[in-house]
């Protein structure tokens, strides 16, 4: 199956900033680019952090207030927290200002590799990178949507030729294919309830489907197969789920 690139979403031509570049400076490159956040590289533009709104808020807060309490710390009066909130609260430059190490993705990553590293670390923004991790985008949260804009023929055709015929081996118009508004439904019969399942798993990661009902039924029942009788493509469908 055909999936759509982070590559062919990223914005190549990406506002950075140094280690050493002045806190003002990053300030004003968010604001003339009306952006929310940007990379800090090194000489040989690999990443090492990114900057966003919230680490220049910081530098508002009042940094000179007391100390955090944390239950256990008291007398300590500082928590790895508070001290690195201070840290960059009183930095000066964007080495000193940048979250880090920087999260990343590879240019040839997929959208939905891409969305599940965004959603694990809570970031809006990812540096793109090449193979040896030199930057070569951004992508946003914003660019991984323009995939949830792709036509409804187009999924059709997807969902026909990519899952139906050159994954599943199944005649062209075997199974009936409808999409509105990104959601498609399935409706037909198949042979075995194995193709059922992997037809409907390989449509919901189809770029672009938003949901899938299933109105497929089956000839054959394999459900009872033992994990070493189960035939090549329920195999494959276990490998799929797991992405």
């Amino acid at each position: 199956m055909k999936h759509s690139k982070v590559g062919a979403l990223m914005t190549s031509d990406v506002v950075r900033a140094e280690y050493g570049t002045p806190f003002k400076e990053v300030a004003r490159l968010l604001a003339e680019h009306r952006i929310s956040g940007l990379p800090v590289v090194d000489d040989d533009e690999k990443v090492l952090g990114v900057i966003s709104e919230t680490d220049l808020m910081a530098r508002q807060a009042d940094a000179s207030g007391p100390p955090e309490p944390h239950r256990g710390f008291h007398w300590l009066g500082w928590t790895r927290g508070s001290r690195a909130r201070r840290a960059r609260a009183r930095a000066r430059t964007a080495g000193r200002l940048m979250s880090s190490p920087a999260i990343t993705v590879h240019s040839d990553a997929t959208v939905a590799e891409a969305a599940r590293v965004m959603a694990r670390h809570r970031v809006e923004r990812l540096p793109v990178v090449d193979d040896e991790e030199r930057l070569v985008g951004i992508v946003t949260r914003r660019d991984l949507l323009q995939v949830f804009l792709r036509p409804d023929p187009e999924i059709r055709a997807s969902v026909r030729n990519d899952v139906l015929v050159r994954a599943l081996w199944l005649t062209p118009y075997s199974v009936d294919v409808d999409v509105h508004e990104g959601v498609v439904t399935l409706t037909g019969q198949l042979e075995r309830r194995s193709e059922c399942a992997m037809a409907v798993e390989m449509c919901r990661q189809t770029d672009g489907v938003v949901a899938v009902v299933d109105h497929l039924t089956h000839r054959f029942d394999d459900s009872w197969r033992q994990p070493d009788e189960r035939a090549p493509e329920a195999i494959t469908g276990n490998w799929l789920r797991r992405l």
